[in-house]
Order: structure tokens, then C-alpha cells, then sequence
């Protein structure tokens, strides 16, 4: 009898234990699928910030009189050229749809003083407009009486669109406005590219594609490797954070949002494609785009190919800071690359 018993309650005991086990199990699984849970959505919601903090920036407003005013006193030497433009209502607006997803973009065009098939197509950075190029297109219209088409990128300006590609599908768009600056000068235009921080790493992406014939050269102004390298810079640099995980899952969120991802927006896959005439520009103290990233950008792309180091320049500082050398780098390439009949205007900065 007292064995029975003993087996009796010996089963009892196990079945008991058997019971708690299991609920703790279950405890255990529901706690652990609900800080996964939570934490997954901790993490979307992070990587939702970050994508509309990087890619939907507020849009700086379009205002002519500002820009000129303000070119004019960044750069005197340029303001009887400035306010004869301004005056005389010089700059043309055009507008096209683009062939990526067909919304409404602009240009302004600058005819060149006397006709010639030499053209510029001269592309801003990241959040600001056309006439931010206004004292780059003075060098090529006024030092090389070359004619200058100026685009706002997609969701810049006075173009359409709700948020930034960083480059990647502005690609196609730039390649899209090589026509169309063919067709407004007349036709038979050559043409360089000719960017400054993310519109240097849109010419660099166009590079790597089936270029037109009509673009024969490209100057790059402080461009980024990859949207990769940039964003993970700056999401160290800005919030102490590391690539992982926070990269790759708002990677994935552009991917799925928008169409495109951080890796493949490459501008460094793009120019080991390229066999276009190349001058490198960066500023040796860049620290938003790293200076680091132009000489990897330099060995990767194939020859010809020319590389300008600005000393003790930051980011986009290059012109301003040496207005001349770079007047003469950007003039001497291009006379290499896109030879004209007249010689180019004497250099005349008044500091």
C-alpha cells in the first residue's frame, strides 16, 4: 500500500511539475515573441525617421531675386555678370516630364553671348535649387561663352516629387536633360556634366550608364562614393550610431518605399564603367563628404581622368575659397576635352 502510494503521488508530483513547466514555457514564449515584437517595432519606427530625416527634407523655396542677391555678395567679382542676367531676364524656363515616373520637372537654360555647340549642364547638391549653380555656370558662360542648362533635380526646386534619390534615379533624369539642352541649343551640341556634392554623384551614376554621345566630359565636385558610405558616415557622425542594424533595415524600408536602395546607389560601381574624360574635385578638410572617398573614387576610374585637391577647403568650398584655380582646372579640361575655335576669356576675379 505505501509503495502504491508512493507511486501515486510520485506521479502526481511529476505531473504537477509537468504543468509548470509548460506554463512557464509559454510565459516565457509569449514574453520573448513580445520584446521581439516590440523591438522590431522600435526598429521600423526608427528606421522611418531616418529615412524621411534623409530623404525628405524640408524644400528650400525657389526665389530668383534672393539667389541673385545673394551670389552677388558671395561672389563679387560676378555681379555685373549677375545683374546683367538678372535684368535682362536672361535665364529661360523649361519644364519636362520625366521619363521615371513621368512628374513635372524644371530647368532654366542660360543661351550661350554668341552661338556655339558647347554646352554645360550643370547640376546643385542635396536641398538646394538650380541657381545654386549660378557661380559655376559663370565660368562656363562667361569665361567659355558656352551655352548652360541647369535642372532642378526631382523634389528640388520647382520640380515635382517628395523626396530626395540622392542621385540614383536623378541619373536618368540628367541623361533625360542632355536631350532636351541638345534640342533647345540646336542640336549637334557637346556637352559636359558638371556636379557639385550629390549632383557630383548623379554625373558620376550617369557615367556608368549607355552615355550619348553628345556628353563627351564630366566634372565632379565633392561627390560621395555611395549613398551607403555617406549615410552610415553621417549616421555615426550625427548620432553615434553603427551601420548595424539601423542601416540595413531603413536599406530595405527605401527599397520597398521608394525603389532603390543604399547599396546599389553607387557611385563608384558607376565610374569603374566609365570611359569618359573625368576631373576629380574635393576639398582636403571635407568632412561631410570625407575626403578619403574622392581617392577611391580617382583609382577606380579608369583613365583619362584628372584629379584637383583644393587645399583647406570644406565641403562645396572649393570655388569659393579658390575661385581661379578652380576657374583654370575646370577651363583647362574642358578646352582638353571640348576644344573650341576661340580662345577662352582672359581670368579676371576682382577680390
Amino acid at each position: 500500500v505505501c509503495s502504491f502510494l508512493r507511486d501515486c503521488l510520485s506521479d502526481h508530483i511529476y505531473t504537477l511539475y509537468t504543468i509548470d513547466m509548460r506554463k512557464r514555457f509559454c510565459s516565457v514564449l509569449v514574453y520573448s515573441l513580445l520584446v521581439a515584437f516590440l523591438l522590431a517595432f522600435g526598429l521600423w519606427l526608427a528606421s522611418d525617421y531616418m529615412l524621411d530625416y534623409s530623404l525628405c527634407a524640408e524644400r528650400k523655396p525657389y526665389d530668383q531675386e534672393a539667389a541673385f542677391s545673394q551670389k552677388a555678395e558671395e561672389y563679387p567679382w560676378q555681379k555685373d555678370w549677375l545683374d546683367s542676367l538678372y535684368v535682362h531676364s536672361v535665364l529661360r524656363d523649361i519644364t519636362i516630364r520625366s521619363h521615371h515616373g513621368g512628374v513635372r520637372l524644371h530647368a532654366v537654360c542660360l543661351p550661350a553671348p554668341v552661338a556655339t555647340d558647347r554646352c554645360a549642364l550643370l547640376v546643385h547638391g542635396y536641398g538646394n535649387t538650380c541657381l545654386e549653380m549660378l557661380p559655376i555656370a559663370y565660368i562656363y558662360h562667361h569665361l567659355l561663352g558656352m551655352n548652360v542648362l541647369m535642372p532642378d533635380l526631382y523634389a528640388h526646386g520647382q520640380s515635382q516629387g517628395d523626396h530626395i534619390n540622392m542621385g540614383w534615379f536623378d541619373r536618368w533624369d540628367v541623361l533625360q536633360w542632355s536631350a532636351v539642352a541638345d534640342s533647345v541649343f540646336d542640336g549637334d551640341t557637346r556637352m559636359i556634366l558638371h556636379g557639385i556634392s550629390m549632383g557630383a554623384a548623379t554625373v558620376m551614376m550617369a557615367s556608368g550608364e549607355d552615355v550619348p554621345q553628345r556628353v563627351q566630359a564630366i566634372v565632379e565636385d565633392c561627390g560621395y562614393t555611395s549613398v551607403w558610405d555617406e549615410f552610415s558616415g553621417e549616421l555615426d557622425a550625427q548620432f553615434h550610431l553603427p551601420a548595424f542594424p539601423l542601416m540595413y533595415t531603413t536599406s530595405r524600408l527605401c527599397q520597398s518605399r521608394y525603389g532603390w536602395n543604399f547599396q546599389e546607389a553607387s557611385s563608384l560601381e558607376q565610374v569603374r564603367r566609365s570611359r569618359l574624360p573625368m576631373l576629380f574635385i574635393h576639398g582636403d578638410q571635407d568632412t561631410f563628404v570625407p575626403t578619403w572617398m574622392v581617392y577611391t573614387l580617382y583609382a577606380a576610374k579608369p583613365q583619362p581622368k584628372k584629379l584637383w585637391i583644393s587645399p583647406g577647403s570644406k565641403h562645396a568650398r572649393s570655388y569659393a575659397d579658390h575661385p581661379e584655380e578652380y576657374s583654370r582646372e575646370v577651363i583647362s579640361f574642358v578646352n582638353e576635352y571640348l576644344p573650341s575655335s576661340s580662345p577662352a576669356d582672359t581670368l579676371c576675379h576682382e577680390q
